[in-house]
């Protein structure tokens, strides 16, 4: 049996936002787990809206509160998707030279403190998507900005793993277009 506290951190994929159950992909996955006879603990740290540059200066401060050092604990992060967002004046969320520099501060730093896991972007199931949830206007979301996105957090990932001279950060893009990792890494066991 796995004994294992987990920080989620991200946007409103990750809250559950629209989820009927309100469980959101964290809470199904924890559940599937504790199923399986696990002591699974979930803190989910999703924020409708987020992006990386608005997660960056809460994560750790959220996380070191549930994630004392005497405990085993994970951190896994997901988002991007809200970097790519174009406002009604023209201009993206966050830049993507932000976007990429952003996450690989995040992402160092985690890994250098808990084992860590990101999830990429989550994709759209069309080309473009405008959503009207703000009063300033629509923002618009491409597919083809996620998936680059997504690309750019992957040779993050990557690179954190080379430069620490372990096995590469896990990374997954939100449409599961990589190899899941092996949960061993997720429990700092392999």
């Amino acid at each position: 049996m796995t004994v294992l506290r987990i920080c989620f951190i991200g946007d409103s994929i990750t809250a559950g936002t629209s989820d009927d159950d309100c469980l959101g992909w964290p809470g199904r996955l924890c559940a599937s787990e504790r199923r399986r006879g696990h002591d699974v603990t979930l803190y989910n740290l999703g924020i409708r809206g987020d992006t990386s540059a608005m997660i960056e200066p809460r994560w750790r401060a959220e996380c070191a509160a549930r994630l004392p050092e005497i405990h085993p604990a994970a951190l896994v992060f997901a988002f991007g998707i809200n970097d790519t967002a174009q406002e009604a004046d023209g201009l993206l969320r966050v830049p993507p030279e932000k976007s990429v520099a952003t996450a690989r501060q995040i992402l160092s730093e985690a890994k250098s403190w808990r084992p860590t896991l990101m999830i990429g972007p989550t994709p759209l199931l069309r080309e473009s998507v405008a959503l009207s949830v703000q009063p300033t206007g629509p923002r618009e979301m491409r597919e083809d900005r996620i998936a680059a996105t997504s690309k750019a957090y992957a040779e993050i990932c990557a690179g954190i793993g080379r430069i620490a001279g372990r096995c590469a950060l896990p990374h997954r893009d939100g449409a599961g277009r990589r190899r899941a990792p092996d949960r061993r890494r997720l429990r700092g066991d392999g």
